[in-house]
């Protein structure tokens, strides 16, 4: 099964990074973030990824052209025009790198990469997020009730304290924030059959809106709940928060030994 990653946006509210780079490229713990996202399901044997790209694409073209550079030592022989990788370890991945356009909304980046997929099931997922999420339990539970997609929900809480305001703008009542304050929201790690593309028109559709709608409507939408570890890199404060995490070995997404 490949895994589409969605890595062409244009990171507008992590803008102090992004403008030098595409989102997923930002590193966390001096690899980019979309890295970290392809190990995590590299541990669960999923290798083949195809990338959807847009903003400085270039970028992640250049991170995989030149992978041994980022990850191995080199002697290089100016004299002779001579590389020497020492080292060399090599991800078992094939990597798929598709620019889907500047501009195209997510279910447009998606309908662009039909033809490398095929009619087959596909993992989907955002490059900007990591999580603890069992991704072969994630697999059994979509393919056994037969629906054309599945996307992983988690428990999104409130970042502050809750108040009960009277009309007259009187404080009732304070209290800290509590898992019953909080939403269900896609978590991304999603499963689709190729039935989805049928929901896709062209570089306008945007993926969360119309096509989710249409598939809630008639029954084709499933939940597969999430209650671990779960964090996107929308802002500096959460990338700060993901390098903490990262730093001090205890990133819940960190399940490979190398």
């Amino acid at each position: 099964m490949k895994v589409v990653l969605l890595a062409g946006g244009l990171g507008t509210r992590i803008s102090e990074e992004s403008h030098l780079k595409p989102k997923p490229m930002i590193e966390i713990g001096e690899k980019p973030i979309l890295w970290h996202i392809m190990k995590y399901y590299s541990e669960f044997g999923f290798h083949e990824f195809v990338i959807c790209l847009g903003y400085k694409q270039y970028v992640v073209k250049e991170f995989f052209a030149d992978y041994f550079l980022h990850t191995s030592d080199v002697t290089i022989d100016l004299a002779h025009n001579e590389m020497k990788v020492h080292n060399n370890y090599s991800e078992p991945w094939k990597v798929t790198l598709v620019n889907t356009g500047l501009h195209t909304m997510t279910g447009g980046r998606i309908k662009r990469i039909q033809p490398y997929i095929g009619d087959e099931p596909f993992m989907l997922t955002y490059g900007d997020g990591v999580s603890n999420v069992d991704l072969k339990k994630l697999e059994e539970f979509h393919r056994s009730h037969g629906k054309i997609a599945t996307i992983t929900t988690v428990n999104l809480g409130q970042l502050k304290g809750v108040l009960d305001v009277e009309d007259d703008n009187t404080i009732k009542s304070f209290r800290e924030k509590s898992d019953t304050d909080s939403s269900l929201i896609n978590g991304g790690f999603m499963v689709m059959n190729p039935e989805i593309f049928d929901y896709l028109v062209d570089d306008t559709t945007v993926f969360e809106q119309e096509p989710m709608q249409r598939l809630a409507a008639e029954g084709q939408l499933m939940s597969f709940g999430h209650d671990g570890f779960w964090q996107c890199m929308d802002t500096q404060r959460e990338m700060k928060k993901l390098e903490e995490l990262w730093q001090s070995g205890q990133a819940p997404w960190k399940v490979w030994n190398n």
